[in-house]
């Protein structure tokens, strides 16, 4: 008969299973002891509990058997009192800063025996008593802090050798026949135990009395779990697809990710079924017990590898598919994904039991042979698969990606470990094998994970800025896959062997930062100056805005004038923020002045152009010899002033080309400006006229010409002259001053116009010969360019 009360405690476990880490099985879930943390002791630290502390550390350091735990525990305490040292440094620094200042205002002590004031020796007395007291703290937190920063590196360097050591220990050779009974005998002495246990429990009466009473339960419910086993895999695909076909399409890329993890959920939830249950029969000893609620653990680590599997190597190809392969290469990396989940699940219960029931090590480096030479053989397959997707995109691209590039560096590395790993593990060095192989696994589990995370991150923005396609060159995705690669890199050293100790070291010190003579640069010091920067760069870039909109248009200055003023306010403004970003930042410029003079020897001969060519942009802005929209010609070249920046000016020629010409040609270099002070320029327009004509007739008609031309002054008035004589013409010229020289090509040209008409009213035959022609090359500025 079913006893109520006990199926409403049944079900209520399994939901706290379920439901997480708040349940009443504890070994499912893995619990961190943290113990509450004190109230910040105001006070200063106590010096006799840290020299015990210290005198312990000490001899533990000395004594070569203290076990690793000690060694470990140990350090945390030692950490935590190297940080309250740190901060006791700290104590009394405005008030000391004080005092120095005033000492100094007392100017420096008299030598040779020079006497001073009664009055300052005795305030100088007292103040250098008073920063010898305030010291005095802060000297003995330094001392402190110093011993136990050289304890923990001492600790750190012993547990680094141990795990050295350990990983070159010699073991059994697996593949001697004569060394299987140490592992046949683990084997025997471990099923002993357990059935011992299953008997002892069996004999007591109320023992069989809550079988009898929970064995339906358990039976329904190890009926439920063995179908979400078998099929729940397939229901929570079927449940995926259908909650996708519910969702717009632009969706399909996020929520699918998400709609998958339903195949991992319901067989889990079959092996917590299974395994819960089983408990309260009461037949189960320590170890059957720890067995069945580690079922749990196993589904999640199994259906998780073949869920990962699943993203990397999908059945359907699809749009931004990680790895180009084909179907049947595809199918056959789902299969490895799904035997590394269960080597993995499988693996890890034989160690956590091997390890609580203190298998000798070399009983365990025997038996974990035949998984990880399984390990090995999958890790070989996976690392051709990823080497056949370089080779295939290699063929295709002549570049390969970035991520390409990583996918193939990872399969070669697999392929390497894969051989290498059984080798070591048959000639004895199992840790060593270990050490190589399964890092290796998991490795490759953890780049998966990031691959998928990358999928998600590109899936969300496209539904952020609404764009139907996988915006995977896109700048923000890009710094999000960054970030995360950045953040993956703990991981991947907790993964091959990175003591978390070791790296939280390392974060420590990276906090710190580092020192250039009398400066501390840290992280918190960029990130000062950093903001401070940037708010000072957008209020210049404001005040830039405000000038230039609304300001500057109100006054009389012109345009090369405006802007003239508007990039001094911005080169000022850069200047005064990082200032203030350095004076925020507390970076000490008298101390980087070896550093100083470093750069500008190196500036003096290496970026000598750079700075000239600044100076000179300077110089253009201040003095403003040329302005934008100013017509020049500098260096054989002619067109309008467009930009004036720091380094150099931006001129766009006639033919609407743009030239970067060098601030410093502009300053050292000979420039015509034919627009800067005044548009009046002079024109010469050559004329050829066939020998025959009178000359006198022929300057009369050019002079009406030149004087009838709306553009041309008067004073001075146009002037007509006979320069000369060819085998074929006769070489006249019309000169001319122009009132805005921007028009002389159109000038030019209605000239040639009306020439043209009066010669052949007045019967004045022009030159067509190769000589003639020789010599009416155009005159005048040289701005002949269309």
């Amino acid at each position: 008969m079913i006893r109520p009360a006990a199926v409403i405690r049944a079900l209520a476990v399994v939901c706290a299973v379920l439901l997480g880490p708040g349940g009443a099985t504890p070994a499912l879930w893995a619990q961190t002891a943290t113990p509450a943390a004190s109230e910040e002791d105001q006070g200063p630290p106590d010096y006799a509990a840290w020299e015990r502390t210290a005198r312990k550390a000490e001899r533990q350091t000395q004594d070569r058997q203290t076990p690793d735990d000690a060694l470990t525990t140990m350090r945390g305490y030692l950490v935590e009192w190297r940080a309250t040292f740190q901060a006791a440094q700290n104590v009394n620094a405005a008030r000391i800063a004080t005092l120095r200042t005033q000492i100094d205002a007392l100017g420096p002590p008299p030598a040779d025996g020079k006497l001073e004031t009664e009055a300052i020796a005795l305030r100088r007395t007292e103040l250098n008593d008073q920063l010898a007291q305030l010291q005095t703290p802060v000297i003995a937190a330094d001392e402190a802090f110093r011993r136990a920063d050289g304890l923990i590196k001492e600790i750190d360097r012993q547990l680094r050798e141990r795990q050295a050591d350990e990983l070159l220990k010699v073991t059994p050779m697996p593949i001697n026949p004569a060394n299987w009974g140490i592992a046949v005998k683990a084997l025997r002495d471990i099923s002993v135990e357990i059935w011992d246990e299953v008997q002892t429990r069996w004999d007591r009466p109320e023992v069989r009395a809550d079988f009898r009473a929970y064995l339906p339960l358990v039976l329904i419910l190890f009926i439920i779990g063995l179908g979400l086993i078998w099929r729940g895999w397939w229901l929570g695909e079927r449940f995926g697809n259908a909650l996708n076909n519910l969702t717009p399409k632009h969706w399909h890329p996020v929520w699918g990710i998400f709609a998958s993890l339903g195949q991992v959920a319901l067989p889990v939830i079959g092996f917590v079924l299974i395994g819960v249950p089983i408990q309260f029969t009461g037949v189960l000893g320590p170890i059957g017990s720890h067995l069945a609620v580690s079922l749990a653990g196993l589904g999640v680590v199994i259906f998780g590898w073949a869920w990962l599997g699943q993203r990397i190597f999908p059945k359907a190809e699809t749009e931004g598919m990680l790895l180009n392969l084909s179907p049947e290469k595809r199918a056959e990396g789902r299969f490895y994904s799904l035997v590394l989940g269960a080597l993995t699940g499988f693996q890890t219960l034989f160690t956590v039991m091997s390890v609580d029931k203190g298998i000798p090590v070399e009983a365990r480096a025997i038996l974990s042979f035949p998984s990880l030479v399984l390990f090995s053989i999958i890790l070989l397959r996976i690392g051709r698969l990823l080497r056949d997707h370089v080779r295939s995109r290699g063929a295709a691209d002549a570049l390969p990606s970035f991520r390409d590039r990583l996918i193939g560096l990872f399969g070669q590395a697999a392929v390497l470990i894969a051989v290498t790993g059984p080798i070591l593990a048959a000639l004895g060095y199992g840790a060593a094998a270990s050490a190589l192989v399964y890092p290796a696994v998991f490795s490759l589990g953890l780049l998966g994970m990031l691959f998928v995370l990358l999928d998600v991150v590109e899936g969300v923005y496209a539904l952020i800025v609404r764009r139907g396609d996988r915006p995977g060159d896109a700048l923000v995705p890009t710094l999000i896959g960054f970030v995360l690669c950045l953040a993956s890199l703990p991981l991947f050293a907790l993964i091959w062997g990175a003591r978390v100790s070791d790296l939280s070291e390392l974060w420590t010190t990276f906090l710190a930062g580092f020192s250039i003579g009398e400066t501390q640069i840290s992280p918190r010091g960029f990130l000062t100056f950093a903001v401070i920067f940037a708010i000072g760069y957008m209020m210049t870039r404001l005040l830039q805005g405000a000038l230039g909109s609304s300001v500057l248009p109100k006054t009389k200055m012109d345009q090369g004038g405006r802007n003239a003023v508007v990039a001094g306010v911005g080169y000022i403004g850069i200047f005064l923020s990082a200032l203030s970003a350095i004076n925020a930042a507390g970076i000490n410029l008298a101390g980087l002045a070896i550093v100083a003079g470093a750069l500008s020897v190196g500036i003096g001969f290496g970026l000598q152009n750079i700075v000239s060519n600044f100076v000179s942009g300077i110089i253009l802005l201040i003095e403003r010899p040329v302005s934008e929209g100013d017509w020049i010609e500098v260096g054989g070249v002619q067109g309008v002033v467009k930009t004036i920046s720091v380094r150099s000016t931006r001129i766009q020629t006639f033919d609407r080309t743009d030239v970067i010409v060098p601030n410093t040609d502009l300053i050292a270099g000979r420039v015509t400006n034919w627009t800067r002070y005044n548009l009046t320029g002079r024109l010469i327009v050559p004329v050829a006229v066939a020998y025959g004509a009178d000359t006198r007739k022929v300057e009369r008609v050019l002079m009406e010409i030149a004087e009838a031309e709306p553009l041309a002054v008067l004073n001075p008035p146009p002037t007509v002259l006979l320069m000369g004589f060819t085998p074929d013409a006769q070489l006249f010229e019309i000169r001319m001053i122009l009132r805005d020289v921007n028009f002389q090509l159109s000038v030019r040209s209605d000239i040639n116009h009306r020439i043209l008409q009066r010669f052949g009213e007045e019967g004045i035959g022009l030159s067509l010969g190769m000589a003639a022609q020789a010599q009416l090359k155009p005159a005048g500025n040289g701005a002949d360019e269309g």
